[in-house]
């Protein structure tokens, strides 16, 4: 889903968007407020890009960092709650991984995890193994795939 496009539906459903980022540093809220009008719909943007920035600005546990790590699928959980706790959003994507270069056997470059968080349902995750397209590949590919899970979660919103 386009930016454009996500911005109409959520204007349509009367939704508040807030982003909490790691690896793509902002690009959602980027490719989202590089609309004008787009205020209407775009509550905040959190850039939590070290662990000290996820658990002080979003409320992460320590405990979920140190037992899956930043890159899981539970700190993605609780970054998209945690934004939407922090702000008056109705609905909330996180995206934390590891866009390279580098990685390791256990968490190889090109693997994000995906969060949303809504009001009016239950918080989802994802992993997306995007594989080693390079550093601005695996950005980018996140970026777009975050506008598609807010996409999702607008259209199931019942407000």
């Amino acid at each position: 889903m386009t930016a454009e496009a996500l911005l109409a539906l959520a204007r349509a459903r009367g939704l508040r968007i807030c982003t909490a980022e790691s690896c793509t540093g902002g690009m959602v809220a980027a490719a989202l407020t590089d609309i004008a009008g787009s205020s209407d719909v775009v509550e905040c943007g959190f850039v939590t890009y070290s662990n000290t920035a996820k658990q002080r600005m979003l409320g992460v546990n320590a405990e979920t960092l140190t037992a899956h790590g930043a890159v899981s699928e539970e700190v993605a959980a609780e970054m998209a709650e945690g934004a939407l706790a922090h702000s008056t959003a109705d609905i909330a994507v996180s995206i934390t991984g590891i866009a390279g270069p580098g990685g390791s056997e256990f968490k190889p470059e090109g693997r994000v995890c995906f969060g949303i968080a809504a009001k009016t349902a239950q918080t989802h995750t994802e992993t997306i193994e995007f594989g080693a397209l390079g550093r601005d590949k695996v950005r980018e590919a996140s970026r777009d795939h975050a506008l598609a899970c807010l996409g999702k979660a607008a259209l199931r919103s019942d407000q």
